[in-house]
This record gives C-alpha cells, structure tokens and sequence, in this order.
C-alpha cells in the first residue's frame, strides 16, 4: 500500500505546490517622461505603468504590438513581456516621450 501512496503524494505536492511569483516592474509616467527610460527585465516579467502626470498619456509599443489607452493620473497599465528582445515604446499623444524593455531570457530550469 505504501509503494501505491508514494506517487500519489508526489504528484499531489508538485500539482498543488505554490506557483513561483512573477516579478513585476514599475515604470513611472512624469513630467513628459517614462521613469525609468530602459529596464532589463527577465522572460515572463510584468511591467506595470503609472501615470503620474496632470495629464493623460498612453504605452504604445513602437510596431503597435500592444497598447494602453489613456492613462489619466494614477491609472495603470501592465504588459507581461514572454518573448526576449528589445521593445521600444512611445506616447501616443506626446511621441517625443520614448523608453525601452530589454527582455533577457529566462533561466532554464534544472
């Protein structure tokens, strides 16, 4: 009986084991301005925007992959980067305003 609970309990353990957290990164909209202008994040990250300005702005990756609307103050938009490589994005309304996401890829596991 005992030979038969073993594979039981394993699979139970990696089936309701806690998922590991995603890391989220923030990125501050003021003054005309993304805060930080380039992060390197890993493969899976999360980068949430806040605007932080009087004034609405938008995220808009630069091939129009993906998009925020307007952000009024204190609204948020996040984007969960999969894909490695270099994502540069610009303000809709203000395209002077220009940052970047390097994404590096994950480590592999073991």
């Amino acid at each position: 009986m005992k030979a038969f609970l073993a594979p039981v309990a394993v699979a139970a353990a990696v089936l309701f084991a806690p998922a590991a957290q995603a890391e989220t990164v923030h990125i501050g909209i003021k003054d005309f301005m993304y805060t930080p202008m380039t992060v390197t994040v890993t493969q899976g990250t999360t980068v949430l925007w806040i605007n932080l300005d009087d004034i609405p702005h938008t995220v808009v990756e630069k091939n129009k992959a993906w998009r925020s609307g307007a952000l009024d103050t204190n609204d948020t938009y996040n984007h969960t980067f999969d894909q490695p490589g270099t994502y540069e994005y610009f303000c809709g309304l203000h395209p002077q305003m220009v940052a970047k996401v390097i994404v590096k890829p994950a480590a592999a596991k073991k």
